[in-house]
């Protein structure tokens, strides 16, 4: 057992409200500079729809990510021998037309305008070659909020049935925020020849070194996520940090610290990283249980033993114990993973949002015993959708967790309410009182404190005095901190 640490964030989809808060906070710190202009390390996407860049999760276009070949894994699009032939040519990358054409408006024209017969507009312009732009054609959020759009929702490569979107009384509506993954096996880090990115060690950030980077892109084509960038002015990769600068003194990341609707939750997971390559391998619809063997419990005595013979400290062991991550991935299996079938095993959980009732006559408006919801079948988002964005597939595992949050606002209606409460509710889905109470304070009334518990990094928590002279060339002994 090989036992690392990961800094994880897990989204709530229930509580998502499309503000793009997230995204301006995160723009405003990391990328508001020349040639960053399109890069949107945080997106918010609306779900059906093509999302940011257009289209990313066909990955019969884009082929990114792994597939399994036999008993190993190997990039979907480029080995080593065919990366060497195709260094100055990659046709499976993002164009310019599946991101959009940065633009500013010329305010300036409004108050430096020649006197005219006419008022002074601002007009818009690209802000890569500096020409007019007579029409707008793109953005980072072009779609927002039109899934009822046979031009961008019927083309999400998740829906089984594309004419949903058109039938008014089924067309369904949720928000996706997504960052960089972070993932345990990120295809990024494979895929580079300069070998610029890199996995920390510490907590699991994944970086580009800008003084090794080339600029080859193989990152970009790549990552089945579509979040590494490259800045055009610079000529080097560049992609979501996690705010290392804040999570180092144990501050959350700047968009979950302005997120209005306290949608996201970051802690701590501890990982067998010996069990990640086997887990991988794993058919589609088993990818979300693989992914929850491979995260351990910080409770165990035999993993905080492992974890500490590697370097992960106390502090970030009693982090993980009060991980909300840890409760809401692996203690109650609430949150699932982004498309796991593309087998990077990404470090960034959803928990799927419940969804009204069909407004269609029929059966879809009998509501369950406790007459809250629909059963998981019959609400208004597909169930098979839901699957396909989640868990590979397996529409159990989707239905499971619906049921756990149907059974959780049942419960504490009817606790609020002072009504009869029915604990069979709970039991039928797998919780208990407590859980339903934890997970309660969580969703709804938890603190800054309890929705973050992010630890300080290890080097600045150790006593100076222990680390000193700890390091050298390793001539007779091998080199390293701590030994």
């Amino acid at each position: 057992m090989d036992v690392r640490a990961q800094l994880v964030m897990v989204f709530h989809l229930d509580k998502c409200i499309g503000c793009h808060t997230c995204s301006i906070s995160c723009k405003n710190i990391w990328t508001d500079r020349r040639g960053a202009e399109y890069m949107w390390w945080n997106n918010v996407e609306t779900k059906p729809g093509v999302g940011y860049p257009k289209k990313w999760e066909d990955q019969g276009t884009f082929k990114g990510g792994w597939v399994a070949d036999g008993n190993h894994l190997r990039l979907r699009a480029l080995g080593k021998g065919p990366t060497l032939l195709n260094m100055f040519f990659q046709p499976n990358m993002p164009k310019m037309e599946d991101y959009y054409e940065p633009f500013d408006f010329d305010y300036g024209n409004l108050y430096g305008a020649a006197e005219g017969t006419d008022q002074p507009v601002a007009e818009a312009f690209s802000q890569i070659s500096g020409r007019k732009i007579e029409t707008i054609r793109g953005g980072p959020n072009w779609d927002d909020d039109l899934s009822g759009s046979p031009l961008y929702a019927a083309k999400d490569v998740n829906l089984e049935e594309s004419r949903i979107v058109e039938e008014y009384g089924k067309m369904f509506m949720q928000y996706l925020p997504r960052i960089c993954n972070h993932c345990l096996n990120p295809a990024c880090v494979a895929s580079c020849p300069s070998r610029a990115i890199y996995k920390r060690g510490e907590d699991g950030i994944v970086l580009v070194d800008q003084n090794v980077c080339k600029g080859w892109r193989f990152c970009t084509s790549a990552c089945p996520y579509k979040k590494v960038y490259f800045n055009w002015d610079s000529g080097k990769a560049e992609k979501c940090i996690f705010c290392f600068p804040r999570t180092e003194t144990g501050q959350c990341n700047a968009c979950a610290h302005s997120c209005v609707g306290r949608i996201r939750y970051v802690g701590v997971l501890l990982y067998d990283a010996e069990g990640v390559a086997q887990a991988l391998l794993k058919p589609d619809d088993q990818l979300v249980d693989a992914h929850r063997a491979v995260i351990l419990d910080p409770h165990d005595s035999a993993v905080r033993e492992g974890a500490r013979k590697n370097g992960v400290s106390d502090l970030w062991l009693e982090a993980s114990v009060k991980s909300p991550v840890h409760a809401l991935v692996k203690e109650f299996g609430l949150a699932l993973p982004l498309h796991p079938e593309f087998r990077t095993l990404p470090m960034a959980y959803y928990i799927p949002s419940l969804s009204p009732v069909l407004s269609t006559p029929g059966d879809s408006h009998e509501l369950m015993e406790h007459g809250l919801f629909p059963e998981a079948e019959t609400l208004r988002a597909p169930l098979g959708y839901l699957a396909s964005l989640l868990s590979g597939g397996n529409r159990e595992v989707v239905a499971a967790v619906l049921a756990k949050l149907v059974a959780l606002r049942s419960f504490m209606r009817a606790r609020n309410l002072h009504q009869p409460m029915d604990a069979g509710v709970l039991e039928k889905a797998g919780l208990d009182e407590a859980a339903a109470v934890q997970l309660y304070r969580l969703f709804a009334i938890g603190g800054y404190d309890e929705r973050n518990v992010i630890p300080a990094q290890q080097r600045e928590e150790q006593d100076p005095y222990v680390r000193k002279g700890a390091s050298g060339f390793g001539i007779l002994t091998k080199a390293g901190r701590g030994k």
